[in-house]
């Protein structure tokens, strides 16, 4: 079994949670409350942000030449295209920036810019990956649960429902999964770990969103 299959076992359990979540199914018949989408819109600004700089750290740090060109058109992709859809939804939904971070968006930058800079490169790359592969699945799950003809946050689910993210995506996995192939025992387990708590950190912040958590002091 590929490595990428076995990760995304054992995280069945935190999608299964996911795809449940209010928010999530609140995004798909568009009833998400504006206040809760807003927020987490300024969260993924600055999340976006720094997971680019998390991809240009793995890129800098990738043995093999097409690695290095595939995690910095991710770096690009992340900072440049989809800010320029976050400036969007900015303009339509009447959102403000913020530098105010939440916990859970404070949690997962620093988790995988730490994990960029400073374990395997192998490991950096699995850490990444939940943000690509979730957000896809979750997509496509929204996409085909849709009851709304008129949604508002249809650019959204369009974005990551769409074919052009998809081939982004499995082009991230299949790294994973070649790169995999020349790891020791250890160094898999190392790679599962940190997909698995990302993952964990994915959740965490959808539910940051609808619970519009912040700092209590």
């Amino acid at each position: 079994m590929k490595w990428s299959n076995t990760s995304w076992n054992r995280i069945q359990p935190i999608y299964d949670r996911i795809i449940k979540m209010p928010f999530i199914n609140q995004l798909a018949d568009g009833s998400l409350p504006l206040e809760q989408f807003q927020f987490y819109i300024q969260q993924d600004s600055i999340y976006l942000e720094n997971f680019g700089r998390a991809l240009a750290l793995i890129a800098a740090r990738c043995h093999d030449v097409q690695d290095i060109l595939a995690y910095t058109r991710f770096a690009e992709g992340a900072i440049v295209v989809e800010n320029a859809l976050h400036e969007s939804f900015f303009n339509d939904f009447k959102i403000t920036k913020t530098q105010q971070i939440s916990p859970a968006c404070h949690h997962y930058i620093h988790f995988l810019k730490s994990t960029a800079a400073l374990d395997q490169v192998e490991v950096a790359m699995a850490a990444v990956l939940p943000c690509f592969w979730i957000y896809k699945e979750v997509g496509d799950f929204i996409y085909a649960n849709q009851t709304s003809k008129n949604n508002p946050y249809q650019k959204w689910i369009d974005t990551y429902a769409g074919e052009e993210f998809g081939l982004l995506v499995e082009q991230a996995i299949a790294i994973c999964d070649r790169v995999a192939q020349n790891c020791s025992q250890s160094q898999l387990d190392k790679m599962h770990s940190a997909f698995y708590i990302a993952s964990q950190l994915e959740y965490m912040f959808w539910d940051s969103a609808s619970k519009l958590n912040s700092w209590e002091i």
